[in-house]
Order: C-alpha cells, then sequence, then structure tokens
C-alpha cells in the first residue's frame, strides 16, 4: 500500500475542518475522502484511515453496512486507523468495532467537559517529540468516555489534572474550585455529572490491533489550534504509521511567486476586458450571497454574545451555556466563514469547476434565512427561559420553544430538522470547494491565512 492518509470528511463539520488545518499547517499529508469513495473501495490507495471528530452515530449512518464492511477489510489486511474523539467512538464495540472497546452511558461520565487537560503518559513512540515541548498540556472538547473491555487494548495515557481554565458544562472549574463550591450540589441543579475529577485516571489514549491493522484512538483533540504539544503528537504519530513525514505545503518564497504567476493572484489587468466583465457579473451575486449569509451567521454569533449565550474559547471554538445549542452556531460560522475565505482567493476556476455552484448557493440561502430568523427568536426566548428556572438544550417547559427547537433542530442532539439540511448542503459546498483548492496553486495562500 501506498505511504497515504485518506482522510474521512463526512459528519464531521467544525471537527473535520479543525483537523484539515491542523494537518495542513504541520505539513501532513493526507487526501479527503467520502463515504461514498470508501464504499467503492477507495480505501485501496492508502495505508492509513484518519477519522476526526464529530457524532459517531451519524458517520455510522454515511458509512452504511458497505462503508463498516470495507473499513473493518481495511485495517483488517493491514492498514492503519486514527480516531479522534468522535472518530475514535467509531471504531469502538458501539460503531464499527474494530477494538473491544465501549463508551460509558452518558448518566456514568462526565459528559461535558472540555479544555485543557494533563495526562499521564505511557511510553510509546507518538511521545517522543514531547521532549522538546516545554507546555505537555493537551485540549479534550466534550469527549466521551472508554470502558476497555479486551485486555490485549493498550492505554497509552489516561487523563490527568484539569487546568483551571477548563469547564464542566457551563462552568469554569477553576473559579468554582476557588469558591469551595461542592460539586454534589452543582451537579443536583445540573443533573448531569460535572466533578472533573470523576476524569481522573481513565483512559484518553488506547492502541489495539484488529487483523493485521494497528489503531489508536484518542479522546484528546491533538488537532486543537495553537496547541503545540498536541501538533507534536500529530506530527509522531504520522511517523508512527507511515514512517515518515512529508513536508509537501511548506511557504516558501518561490512557491509563492509561483501560485502569483500562473493564478495572476492579484493582478487582474492580465487579463482580457471580456473575461474580466465576465467575471465581474458571476462572481458579484455569488460574492454577494455568501457575503450575505456570512454577515447573518457572525450576526448569529454576536446576539448570542449580547445576550451571554456563548463566547469565544479559541480560533474556532465557543462555550455555551446549558440550555442552547452553541455546537451547532459555531458550525455555520466556521464552515461558511472558510467557504468565503476560498472564495476570496478570487480564482474563477475554483468556482467554475464546481456543478451547479450558483444553484447551490441560492438553495443554502433559500433555507439559511428562515432559519437565521427563527434562530434569534428561539435563542431569545431560550434566553428569558433561563430566569425562570432550569433548562437543557432538549427540555423546556414552554411550547413555543419546543415547536421551534423541534423546527430547526429536531429532538436528536446529533443534529437533525432544517439545521441538519443546511449544515449539510454548506458542508458539500466546503468540501468540493477544498477539493479544487487542493489541485489548484492557491494552496500556500490558504495555509497562510
Amino acid at each position: 500500500m501506498k505511504s497515504k492518509t485518506a482522510f474521512l470528511w463526512d459528519e464531521s463539520f467544525i471537527w473535520g475542518l479543525m483537523a484539515y488545518e491542523a494537518l495542513k499547517k504541520n505539513n501532513l499529508t493526507f487526501e479527503l475522502i467520502r463515504s461514498e469513495d470508501i464504499k467503492q473501495k477507495g480505501l485501496n490507495n492508502y495505508s492509513m484511515l484518519f477519522v476526526p471528530g464529530g457524532w459517531a452515530s451519524n458517520k455510522l449512518k454515511a458509512l452504511g453496512d458497505e462503508g463498516i464492511a470495507e473499513i473493518k477489510r481495511f485495517v483488517k489486511n493491514g492498514g492503519n486507523y486514527l480516531g479522534l474523539c468522535g472518530g475514535a467512538g467509531l471504531a469502538t464495540m458501539d460503531g464499527i468495532g474494530l477494538l473491544g472497546i465501549k463508551r460509558k452511558p452518558t448518566k456514568d461520565r462526565v459528559p461535558s467537559f472540555s479544555g485543557r487537560i494533563s495526562l499521564s503518559i505511557n511510553k510509546h513512540e507518538i511521545w517522543e517529540g514531547l521532549d522538546n515541548v516545554d507546555n505537555k498540556i493537551f485540549h479534550a472538547w466534550w469527549p466521551s468516555q472508554f470502558v476497555v473491555q479486551d485486555k490485549k487494548v493498550k492505554i497509552l495515557a489516561t487523563y490527568g489534572e484539569p487546568m483551571p481554565d477548563a469547564f464542566s458544562s457551563d462552568l469554569c472549574i477553576g473559579d468554582v474550585i476557588k469558591s469551595g463550591q461542592d460539586w454534589t450540589e452543582l451537579e443536583s441543579i445540573y443533573k448531569i455529572n460535572l466533578n472533573p475529577t470523576k476524569l481522573m485516571g481513565e483512559p484518553a489514549v488506547v492502541e489495539g490491533t484488529y487483523g493485521e491493522g494497528r489503531i489508536i484512538l484518542s479522546l484528546i483533540h491533538f488537532d486543537t489550534p495553537e496547541d503545540t504539544a498536541g501538533h507534536t503528537v500529530l506530527k509522531d504519530i504520522w511517523k508512527y504509521f507511515l514512517g515518515e513525514v512529508a513536508d509537501t505545503y511548506k511557504l516558501t518564497n518561490e512557491k509563492i511567486a509561483s501560485s502569483n504567476k500562473s493564478n495572476n493572484f492579484n493582478n487582474k489587468n492580465t487579463s482580457s476586458k471580456n473575461e474580466k466583465v465576465g467575471h465581474s457579473i458571476i462572481s458579484s451575486e455569488q460574492d454577494l450571497i455568501i457575503s450575505e449569509l456570512f454577515d447573518a451567521t457572525k450576526d448569529l454569533i454576536s446576539f448570542g454574545e449580547r445576550n451571554f449565550l456563548w463566547f469565544q474559547r479559541n480560533s474556532m471554538l465557543f462555550q455555551w451555556r446549558r440550555g442552547v445549542r452553541g455546537l451547532e452556531y459555531c458550525n455555520l460560522y466556521m464552515l461558511i466563514r472558510k467557504i468565503q475565505e476560498i472564495l476570496n482567493l478570487d480564482n474563477k476556476n475554483i468556482r467554475d469547476s464546481i456543478e451547479n455552484f450558483n444553484l447551490r448557493l441560492h438553495i443554502i440561502r433559500e433555507t439559511f434565512l428562515p432559519f437565521y430568523g427563527n434562530s434569534k427568536k428561539l435563542l431569545l426566548m431560550e434566553r428569558l427561559a433561563m430566569q425562570n428556572g432550569h433548562i437543557t438544550y432538549e427540555k423546556c417547559d414552554e411550547q413555543l420553544i419546543q415547536s421551534l427547537r423541534l423546527e430547526l433542530f429536531s429532538a436528536s442532539k446529533s443534529y437533525g430538522g432544517m439545521y441538519k439540511r443546511l449544515i449539510d448542503d454548506i458542508d458539500r459546498l466546503l468540501f468540493d470547494l477544498i477539493q479544487n483548492i487542493e489541485r489548484s496553486d492557491l494552496m500556500p495562500y490558504l495555509i497562510q491565512r
């Protein structure tokens, strides 16, 4: 098999984008694929399958029986599998069943931990690069918890002490500890496990085998933005599984100059008059729609901030109050922002190579505008409902709130309703744009940004 990695994009959304940017910035080679590619025996061209975060249950649905069988065949015959968070959950007995591991039921785990946490590490090649890293603190983002049933599974790391700036649900752990607040009392209010010390000693990163294949599953997000320790481990995993780390996308002056020359980047005067006018007419409508979508998602984020519903944790993730859906709005904002960023590269070939590009933009807009208006109504009602009592993303006594929630998101925590149709269309468009960027000479600009 070739020394290449297949990156499964489906049902990852912000987690896929976060992983994509982390791998690119660390010069790690991979190719994006979808479940349909796997069903068509697309894994035959690779030596590793990487599955980022996202709902494991939705990934299972996207893969279907054919895709699941292909992944199991691939790993059994010697392929490597790396799963982060939701991608790790996909490989457990609750998913595909590559390793003898189950996920703890929600009632038995700490379901809403997020942020920085230390690890207790057992000797392994994937930690070797950490010798040169001063701050060996990692990130977990609302992870599941493992129950290791197979004694052959190696535990590479367990959770250590959570950092003071981490959160349990919407509570800052350091602030709770300093105030002397009892976690048990808070748990009786929130009706979920909150005490982060319940994580300590639990498996965070494991390794096992399935047939001839090797598997690493991590509940730690080594792909977190600006995470030096995590990115170092990613590079060591690539080295461990693939034998080497490629640096295909180093941003050299020569590469950038070559991109400028071949694509006339920021040099429209080299086009003919007719080409310029034609491009202007085509792109102006597209750009107006994208700007409208981006401004609306930005307004949703600002609306939530003004109403004390969430705030930004890092360059990609938000922290929201218990009682509202936060990740869904974050998904929309980050994916649409990336689409706008790609289109701002202003390369006509990228747009023209996507079938029905204009139509797809209009369909997204038609779904998004009513979603946007109703989301603001819902968020304000949820904000006011918090003043009257305890609510969660799924439970609220006010009928109008419940009715809007069902319309926008359905009753499923793992996405549904109008939101799911919208985010799927946006995600497919982003995937196609990234694929076209990959084939062009504009990739250095996208990485720089």
